[in-house]
């Protein structure tokens, strides 16, 4: 990753509103910011909830959280449950907290003493777990989420059916989501309390991806616990205790199972076509600063 190095920026509010069906950026105007916060910032699909986790497990190696993965680190501004909630829980933390979002930069609260961890995936693997994710989540979820928007003034606009990926992925490219969230942090890259992990990298060398986060969040790690947190940070024991995760069966049909399908990349190819291809190459030029594009493609 080529970035120059800026300096920090002081505390500020966030810059732009962005309110959706699912997230709204208006309840961090609630949030209370203790320093030392961490913050896990991706795009969906991208490797968030195995960055949470580890997280998890480095702030508490004996695996004992006080809670599931989610309830630890929750999505703050996510619209699932009321934000009085979530800030209670966050409230009652006597730990070094760690939060979900998966809000751009601009959107977020931005305080130097807070730790910001952005993950990153190539776009055409997050779009396909994307496509099981909508698929496995329960009808009756969504039209709740979509019945309180509407009656808090959010305009909805209808999302194409997973079932039909040529034209799911037609709108994904052209909102162009996840390649706005990441160039929004990118502007950070080089500022010492932003991170940017690869989701390949944590694939091919997790004990060094956790590693590199252990040293970045300042948290020291007793060697003789490293092989039990790598075990409890692996795909398969997410996937396997993903009860210790959250309850994932509470919006997901299948829970855990749905919910961790595969974890693997590459499935796109010999799905999307070569036109829908040279669209996603097209579209993320326009959008991505090119070593941004290098970074996130691996090209």
């Amino acid at each position: 990753m080529v970035a120059a190095v800026k300096t920090l920026a002081a505390a500020r509010p966030p810059l732009v509103e962005y309110r959706h069906y699912i997230w709204d950026t208006q309840r961090w105007k609630r949030f209370r910011h203790r320093p030392g916060d961490i913050f896990v910032c991706t795009p969906p699909k991208c490797g968030t909830t195995w960055t949470q986790t580890i997280v998890a497990m480095l702030l508490f190696p004996d695996g004992n959280l006080p809670g599931t993965v989610m309830e630890v680190s929750p999505w703050f501004d996510a619209r699932f449950e009321p934000v009085d909630e979530v800030l209670s829980r966050l409230d009652a933390q006597t730990h070094r907290r760690s939060i979900k979002t998966h809000t751009a930069a601009d959107g977020l609260p931005w305080w130097p003493a807070a730790r910001y961890i952005v993950v990153g995936r190539d776009g055409r693997d997050a779009f396909m777990s994307f496509v099981n994710h909508m698929a496995s989540m329960r009808p009756e979820t969504i039209a709740a989420l979509i019945e309180s928007a509407v009656a808090e003034g959010i305009s909805f606009e209808a999302m194409p059916p997973p079932d039909d990926i040529h034209e799911m992925f037609a709108g994904w490219v052209a909102e162009g989501g996840l390649f706005h969230l990441l160039a929004t942090y990118w502007e950070h890259a080089g500022e010492p309390n932003v991170l940017f992990v690869h989701y390949d990298d944590l694939k091919a060398n997790l004990e060094k991806e956790v590693r590199r986060i252990a040293t970045f969040l300042e948290i020291s790690i007793d060697e003789k616990q490293i092989p039990v947190i790598l075990e409890r940070c692996s795909f398969e024991w997410m996937k396997t205790n993903s009860d210790r995760i959250g309850d994932l069966g509470k919006h997901f049909i299948g829970g855990g199972q749905s919910f961790f399908f595969k974890g693997t990349n590459g499935r796109w190819q010999g799905v999307l076509t070569p036109e829908e291809l040279a669209l996603y190459d097209r579209r993320s030029r326009e959008m991505l600063p090119a070593d941004l594009k290098a970074w996130l493609d691996r090209s």
